[in-house]
């Protein structure tokens, strides 16, 4: 039987925001980030990239509701080891959500889209997400309180696209040459960026750790 994870101190997680001035354009990526990889950092520079981003957010989760919560290492570990991964310093890692008393993205996403009002918030998730988006809880409110910008993983491109949440939202889809311009337009809109694709994946991750430490 596995421990439970130590509560993490404010100091460790940095429970407050990132500083964000008015006007800046931030990408937020949410997740467990057990462990951060490389389709992580794809992910977050595509976007910075693709979408002219001031600075994305990763916002390390107490965990997902979706998931088995067995196993996790604390959110003080997966913060620091998500700092040490994002080099780029435009990538802000925080793990405020644990202050919030709340898992759930639409939470999430209502604090910051109404402590930070002159912001312009993009939702910034892989396809594999999107696939199973109709899942999450409140995913409608999601898609109409900010844009979402879904990047492209391998094999799920097909998936995401033939999904319940896409489908629904198929009519608010603004084209990919367009997605410089996502961050300023009225929610709901979303684009599906292609990137270079990373085969690397947490959970994959994950097994191989455990198969080497046998």
């Amino acid at each position: 039987m596995s421990r439970p994870s130590p509560r993490p101190s404010s100091a460790d997680l940095r429970t407050e925001v990132p500083l964000a001035l008015a006007g800046q354009r931030i990408g937020l990526m949410g997740g467990t980030f057990n462990p951060p990889h490389a389709g992580h950092a794809t992910c977050a520079i595509t976007a910075l990239r693709r979408l002219k981003l001031d600075q994305l957010w990763w916002i390390v989760t107490p965990g997902n509701p979706l998931k088995s919560g067995e196993g996790l290492p604390s959110l003080a570990r997966r913060v620091a080891a998500s700092r040490l991964f994002a080099t780029d310093p435009r990538i802000k890692v925080t793990g405020f959500e644990a202050a919030l008393g709340s898992a759930y993205t639409y939470e999430t996403l209502r604090h910051v889209t109404r402590r930070l009002p002159g912001v312009h918030f993009v939702w910034v998730m892989g396809a594999d997400n999107l696939a199973g988006f109709h899942r999450w809880q409140q995913w409608r409110k999601i898609a109409r309180l900010v844009p979402m910008a879904i990047v492209d993983r391998p094999g799920w491109r097909l998936p995401a696209l033939a999904s319940p949440a896409a489908a629904s939202l198929s009519r608010h889809r603004v084209s990919e040459s367009r997605a410089a311009l996502l961050p300023l337009m009225a929610p709901p809109a979303w684009t599906l960026l292609s990137t270079r694709l990373s085969e690397a994946s947490s959970t994959s991750l994950r097994r191989d750790t455990e198969r080497n430490a046998r």
